[in-house]
């Protein structure tokens, strides 16, 4: 469903499990992040009202995954910790077109959050199935449903908003770009590292 064509290696859970107060911090800050990019779409394409519908309801379940992580970093004793730099979300913006008409920045920019939440959804899937605490694997299922949700939002909104742009191509080419990318993380305790 996904396209995806590089899979996460699934030994890469053994490095999240050495660090569980690392990774829910980060994932804290995903979720965040992913909240954040929601209201700047408000913010930048107000005139799109199913757009902005969309991403009122996107910001509003993004918040609360982010209150459900941090819960689990308070439950279990951790510190919350400062903010984290997404390499792998900074390396798919530089594949966002610069220069253009505004609706084929916005197809990009709904493309690079279909990615993520495809590559989100795929990293909690391989969580859910390897990681040996049960509770963070149900967790995870759940959330790997929600993200499943958000990539074909991401990717109808695209869609409906092409204004004669090849979508299908154009996620072609992301898919592509994202393999290159994707190969030299998975070796660090975080969501996409």
């Amino acid at each position: 469903m996904l396209g995806l064509k590089l899979a996460t290696d699934p030994r890469w859970v053994n490095i999240v499990e050495s660090n569980i107060e690392e990774v829910l911090t980060d994932h804290a800050w995903c979720e965040q992040k992913a909240a954040t990019n929601g209201i700047n779409m408000i913010v930048q394409f107000p005139e799109y009202t199913d757009l902005v519908e969309q991403m009122v309801e996107l910001v509003r379940e993004e918040m609360e995954h982010f209150h459900r992580v941090h819960a689990f970093i308070i439950a279990r004793g951790y510190e919350f910790g400062t903010r984290r730099k997404d390499d792998y979300v900074n390396d798919l913006n530089l594949f966002v077109r610069k220069g253009h008409v505004k609706h084929i920045v916005l197809i990009d920019r709904l493309l690079v959050s279909a990615m993520i939440e495809a590559r989100s959804c795929e990293r909690f899937r391989v969580l859910s199935q390897n990681i040996k605490d049960p509770e963070l694997a149900a967790f995870y299922h759940e959330l790997m449903i929600s993200e499943a949700t958000h990539y074909t939002m991401f990717i109808k909104l695209a869609k409906k908003y092409a204004a004669g742009e090849d979508v299908d191509k154009r996620w072609q080419e992301f898919l592509d770009y994202e393999a290159t990318i994707i190969a030299k993380y998975g070796n660090k305790e975080t969501i996409h590292g």
